[in-house]
């Protein structure tokens, strides 16, 4: 299915629309739609305008430009980008200002990418619901009753309701997946190392991966040809060389081994089991081979993203003390009471609650039988998930087990709500690429994602099998609100 930026693209350079006009179409719909949506913690416009008018004025003199020039997009709220407030949706960081450009933010705007603004998501990326942010929940464009998903929750909505082509998010367990399910778009969690995790602002050091949000697959195989760029400041980046997706994403998937992950369909609502079980008929009409098998030790997956992702938060914002920048306390008469009291103040309840965890895990008496031993699990889940490598290309499951569920629904239960992550947990653990892609509706209307996840470094492959799903099943893509929030360009 042919994406939003090549056509756009060729609408820009045939002089069919400037991006200036681009742009401010796509402005009056966040000022239009996202009082009520509430998807941006911060809007660019001046600087949109600016990059929109750069690329239009190299077009008028003739100059060849790239893909994604002109296109308007935007960013989740933890990529540093220079001179633009960036707060993870948290008090703590409501005033920091960065003083430099996160690295896939340098290789959108070497692109020319005109960037829309910020986008909400839950607080430090610590949700699967973006309702924990300090600047309130994102709304579901099918249901404004419905959480987004998180934490990515912002970007997803944006993409979801033309306020955005494309958005970048971040994926620890999901946050990237999971929203893009909730809110009908494409979700894609690179292998961890393809792209530079260089100037977003951590969670979870070893889970981290930046990711794509867009409409189609093709669109999100291009914005990642663009970021998967080798960094050298980043030490887990791979310098690893790989063919461009977007040149051969249209190729045949005939013989392709894709196995349906058991143990993550079998408790599933009526409703996305068919959604799933017709997926899986689609992918054979294509000439994918379907079979099905079991993963050992998957319903370990949960336990262990929790003590490790806990842990590592508690060690990463512990540089948030009220000291070098971020939000400070006002009343103090010492620092350590400046420090206690700024941390108090400045987290909500979702993160202190996480830093309170990793920092039981890691403590002295403790240590031996969580940490270090969720360490020794998380190699025994990538043993089992490498086995099952061996016998397929690709695993295939819902992309979670519910689709989006009621406003607070399961904030007042952390395990419910980490629960419905339960599908995503794995890739993170194991570093693997994943994406999700629709693939239906629930009886209420609201979206089902399909995820496919493969080894690492083979993105090629998982967008090449989901574009030719995509395009196979277009009757399934319909828009939120019966398309509102769509234009005519």
């Amino acid at each position: 299915m042919k994406g939003k930026i090549v056509r756009l693209h060729e609408k820009l350079i045939n002089g069919e629309i400037t991006s200036l006009e681009l742009t401010s179409k796509y402005l009056e719909n966040i000022r239009k739609f996202d009082s009520e949506i509430n998807s941006y913690i911060t809007v660019t416009q001046e600087e949109a305008f600016k990059a929109a008018k750069a690329t239009d004025e190299k077009i008028a003199k003739g100059e060849k430009v790239p893909l994604l020039s002109g296109i308007p997009m935007s960013f989740k709220d933890n990529l540093s980008t220079k001179g633009i407030l960036t707060t993870c949706a948290s008090k703590i960081l409501s005033n920091y200002i960065p003083v430099y450009d996160a690295f896939v933010v340098e290789k959108l705007y070497e692109q020319g990418a005109v960037l829309l603004g910020k986008n909400n998501m839950d607080e430090f990326s610590m949700g699967s619901s973006c309702e924990t942010g300090y600047y309130g929940r994102t709304k579901n464009p099918y249901n404004y009753e419905r959480v987004t998903g998180g934490s990515s929750g912002g970007g997803a909505a944006a993409v979801a309701t033309d306020m955005a082509v494309y958005s970048l998010g971040s994926d620890s367990g999901g946050s990237v997946r999971q929203p893009a399910s909730f809110c009908g778009v494409v979700g894609l969690k690179p292998t961890y190392g393809a792209v530079s995790r260089n100037g977003m602002i951590a969670f979870a050091s070893s889970f981290d991966q930046i990711g794509v949000l867009a409409t189609t697959v093709e669109d999100t195989a291009i914005v990642f040809d663009t970021i998967s760029a080798y960094d050298a400041i980043d030490a887990t980046c791979s310098g690893k060389k790989r063919d461009k997706c977007f040149e051969d994403i249209n190729r045949d998937i005939k013989g392709v081994k894709i196995g349906i992950i058991k143990n993550l369909t079998r408790e599933l609502s009526g409703e996305i089991s068919k959604s799933i079980k017709d997926s899986c008929e689609s992918l054979k009409s294509l000439g994918a081979d379907i079979t099905e098998l079991r993963i050992d030790n998957l319903d370990l997956a949960m336990p262990v993203y929790c003590i490790l992702t806990c842990a590592e938060a508690s060690s990463n914002l512990a540089r948030y003390d009220g000291v070098r920048y971020g939000y400070r306390t006002k009343d103090y008469e010492s620092i350590d009471e400046m420090i206690r009291k700024t941390r108090s103040e400045g987290f909500g309840s979702e993160v202190k609650q996480r830093i309170m965890m990793g920092n039981y895990v890691l403590g002295a008496g403790r240590y031996e039988n969580y940490y270090k031993k969720a360490m020794s699990i998380r190699q025994l889940i990538k043993k089992s998930v490498d086995e099952a490598f061996e016998k397929v290309d690709v695993l295939l499951s819902p992309t979670s087990i519910v689709t989006a569920f009621k406003e607070e629904e399961k904030l007042k239960d952390p395990i419910d709500m980490y629960l419905s992550d339960l599908c995503t947990v794995t890739a993170n653990i194991c570093g693997y690429p994943a994406l999700s892609v629709p693939c239906g509706f629930d009886n209420s209307g609201l979206p089902v994602g399909l995820q496919l996840m493969g080894r690492n470094f083979s993105e090629k492959l998982l967008l090449n099998v989901a574009y030719k799903f995509e395009d196979a099943n277009q009757i399934i893509y319909k828009k939120p609100k019966g398309g509102a929030y769509s234009f005519e360009i």
